[in-house]
């Protein structure tokens, strides 16, 4: 128990923006390092937006300043949705200061990054790295608090190694009088392998008087509605899965609508992969560097193309645009399947990054 926290939370946690549809639990698209830039959010939107939108994280120190290619997902938001703002840092006055940049922006809030495993990350003591040090986030969160005139928001995970300040930390985010708390229901150094822990999501949601969002393996509009109601969660928070299904939170509109469910072809695919090339394409960057960027999402689509993993294998292999297009027509279009539905799950036995499974876990500091 940090003696600091014996006074009470100043306050109730303040309301959420209403969903897209009244009376629908929230969906929120996870903010993931390199991807979820203005062009992504664009790409999504145009296929049913999130009801929250998270920012890649704002890379706060002593020199830092507003990224304007982050800023740019806040100033030209391609839909109406409320934005938040990420933070990641561990200096109290570099953090204040960057909030009160923020006050000219028409953000949903400011969020805080403790959940980022990157290895570069954490051993700067930020990000995921914080979780060991329950007392130095209440101390961030307490000055957060006071500064941050809108809502109030954590990312975090489960724990660092284990789960041995849970509880602790679920005590700093009562005090701390947070608005939401995005929890990923897995450790750091678990990444993106381990099993995650929806217990962990379950004891939160009971604790804390603020909304709950499930992140973490939510893989298709049946596993949130099944995650949602298994652990109690206010929402979901969706990352990967997103880049594979980018229909997910219209699917998931549909599902609690009992509308028809959205079920993309296999040339809706394509279109996709078309509309995302062009999108995050920079004519400056040699070809094979926007091939390989492009790769990082293709990655995560692949998954649910074919069952023997022939789409990503030949995929990886491409080094120009031309070659790239020549394997998706070949496997989406050509080969007789563009009417075949996309796979509502990952196929089993593929995975994205083979090395690592942490795809954009590869967060830049500055």
């Amino acid at each position: 128990m940090i003696s600091s926290l014996k006074s009470k939370p100043n306050g109730s946690p303040k309301p959420l923006p209403h969903s897209m549809v009244r009376g629908q639990w929230p969906t929120a698209l996870a903010p993931m390092q390199d991807v979820t830039a203005l062009p992504f959010m664009k790409v999504v939107a145009r296929r049913g937006s999130p009801d929250f939108f998270f920012t890649e994280f704002f890379r706060v120190h002593a020199h830092s300043k507003l990224d304007d290619e982050i800023l740019s997902s806040i100033t030209e938001n391609p839909t109406e949705q409320p934005v938040f703002a990420q933070l990641i840092g561990e200096n109290i006055e570099d953090l204040k200061r960057t909030v009160c940049d923020f006050q000219d922006y028409s953000i949903a809030g400011i969020d805080l990054n403790l959940g980022c495993p990157a290895p570069r990350v954490f051993k700067k003591n930020v990000g995921g790295g914080l979780l060991r040090s329950p007392k130095q986030i209440f101390e961030i969160l307490k000055m957060l608090r006071e500064e941050v005139v809108g809502l109030l928001s954590v990312k975090m995970r489960i724990g660092f190694e284990d789960d041995r300040y849970f509880d602790e930390l679920m005590e700093v985010m009562i005090e701390s009088n947070i608005d939401l708390l995005s929890l990923h229901a897995r450790t750091v150094l678990g990444g993106y392998r381990s099993t995650p822990s929806y217990s962990h999501v379950t004891k939160a949601v009971e604790a804390l008087p603020c909304p709950v969002l499930l992140n973490g393996n939510v893989t298709s509009f049946n596993s949130a509605v099944d995650l949602k109601e298994l652990t109690g969660a206010h929402g979901v928070m969706i990352g990967r899965s997103a880049i594979r299904n980018p229909w997910i939170f219209r699917q998931i509109r549909e599902i609690q609508a009992r509308d028809t469910i959205f079920q993309p072809t296999l040339a809706d695919v394509y279109h996709y992969i078309e509309d995302l090339y062009d999108s995050l394409e920079k004519p400056e960057v040699d070809e094979r560097k926007n091939v390989n960027r492009m790769k990082k999402f293709l990655n995560f689509i692949g998954l649910s193309v074919d069952a023997d993993g022939k789409f990503l294998h030949q995929m990886r292999r491409a080094q120009t645009r031309k070659e790239l297009f020549y394997i998706c027509d070949t496997h989406l279009i050509q080969s007789g399947r563009c009417d075949e539905f996309l796979n509502i799950e990952p196929y089993d036995g593929l995975v994205a990054r083979p090395s690592s499974e942490s795809g954009y876990s590869r967060c830049k500091l500055g």
